[in-house]
């Protein structure tokens, strides 16, 4: 028999010799120096899978828009356990997006100039699909992975002093709304991708139509959800123009902003305050006399939604965006 210095110097001089998988020479390569092919089985599930986590991350950012509640005591809090529960679903939707990043960064792509003349000839350079890959859609992916509003609620907020529940409500619901665009553009061309590779998004016609319905309940929470934010922002809007008005008077004890704040409910001067207000006189939604206009927002306080719990608001305002699409 032929010890193994002798095979490889057989290979060597007959480079038409052939040897069975048992004697290959070669070392197999680890997972992580690995270059996937585009047409695989594994990326064409993982981008099936991808897109499905896609919608559900979708779902979970209008969630923050309910994290600001109101009740009967004139003040703004936060629902810390909602908070809570969205941050780690969130999370869990963030490694989706991370993982995403990371395949990308090692998936070979097809090479433009062999289009032309028929052959698709694949690019297995690691160095090129990473330059590619930046130049084209590493920012929109960035973005989309960032764990802003949980960055933004537990981190920034806490460190700035002097932040109120108003000034961080405006907050989150503005990086919600920033980062909600490149996660709803990364379903475009991932649908396409799917297409391309398996022909079809769903394999049976009512997995097809529950897909689309997805994407009509989501318009409707996302909708709903901002009305439920946008009426929480015009009721403490209304707060404030009254605490605004009870300052230039001179009784005493007089109104302070941050009496507005649910922070300061045991403060003994803000409970004295509270005894004599009309801050909840005039900003009722159902007094008529009252000279604040709720609008469209109405419906949030003459059907007490802000001081539900979580599931009858969700249900309210969801229902709510189903019936303005309509």
């Amino acid at each position: 028999m032929m010890n193994p210095s002798d095979l490889q110097r057989f290979a060597v001089s007959n480079r038409f010799t052939r040897f069975p998988k048992s004697f290959s020479l070669r070392k197999k390569v680890p997972w992580w120096y690995k270059i996937l092919d585009p047409r695989s089985r594994f990326i064409a599930r993982w981008n099936r899978t991808f897109l499905y986590a896609c919608i559900v991350a979708l779902f979970l950012d209008p969630l923050y828009f309910y994290y600001p509640i109101t009740g009967d005591k004139a003040c703004m809090q936060t629902d810390w356990y909602l908070g809570v529960v969205v941050t780690f679903a969130r999370t869990v939707a963030d490694l989706f997006f991370l993982f995403h990043m990371v395949l990308k960064f090692r998936t070979a792509y097809v090479n433009p100039l062999t289009r032309v003349y028929g052959h698709k000839e694949l690019v297995t350079d690691p160095h090129l699909i990473a330059k590619r890959y930046l130049k084209h859609d590493f920012i929109i992916d960035l973005l989309a992975t960032l764990p802003l509003p949980q960055i933004v609620i537990w981190f920034v907020i806490p460190a700035v002093k002097g932040s109120t529940v108003a000034q961080g409500n405006h907050t989150i619901s503005l990086i919600v709304l920033i980062q909600y665009v490149p996660r709803l553009f990364q379903i475009f061309p991932l649908q396409r991708r799917i297409l391309k590779t398996s022909g079809l998004i769903t394999k049976t016609a009512l997995a097809g139509a529950v897909y689309n319905l997805c994407f009509y309940m989501l318009a409707s929470h996302v909708l709903g959800a901002s009305w439920y934010v946008s009426s929480i922002q015009r009721q403490f809007e209304c707060w404030r123009i009254t605490c605004r008005r009870e300052m230039n008077r001179t009784h005493s004890p007089s109104c302070k902003p941050a009496y507005l704040d649910c922070n300061l409910l045991d403060d003994p001067a803000r409970q004295a305050w509270f005894k004599r207000t009309s801050v909840l006189a005039d900003c009722d939604a159902l007094n008529d006399k009252n000279d604040f206009q709720f609008g469209m927002f109405s419906d949030a306080f003459t059907d007490h939604v802000s001081s539900s719990t979580f599931s009858q608001k969700y249900f309210y305002c969801l229902w709510w965006g189903l019936k303005n699409l309509t």
